[in-house]
């Protein structure tokens, strides 16, 4: 099954993604959960994020945590990715990486114009 596949690389990738960020940060990565689903769902769409979106940040930042309700988490939507780089299994995990870090920035604060100074836009 093609979503089994989708969740299997992109776990892979997060986890190599995490082993590779400096020590400083590495706990903070290990400690944010991650969650895989296929699309963004109604509710999310409701609220604004586009049906093509990649990941998203959800929750509050590092610098923010216990002043937000909603617990912090990325979610990776691993059919839009596939989609994007037309099921190509080494661009889908360069993608997933790229996502991950981009998400992962949002969770350290860093805003849309620091995250294309640093590559991850």
């Amino acid at each position: 099954m093609i979503w089994d596949r989708l969740v299997e690389l992109a776990r892979t990738e997060v986890a190599q993604t995490i082993s590779e960020l400096p020590d400083d940060l590495r706990p903070r990565a290990v400690a944010l959960p991650v969650s895989y689903e296929k699309l963004p769902g109604q509710a999310l769409i409701d609220d604004g994020i586009e049906p093509d979106t990649l990941g998203l940040f959800v929750g509050g930042e590092f610098a923010h945590e216990g002043e937000v309700p909603l617990p912090a988490q990325i979610i990776l939507f691993l059919e839009n990715i596939h989609d994007m780089v037309e099921g190509d299994e080494e661009e889908f995990s360069a993608e997933v990486h790229i996502t991950y870090l981009h998400e992962l920035g949002h969770y350290l604060g860093l805003n849309e114009e620091e995250l294309e100074k640093r590559g991850l836009l």
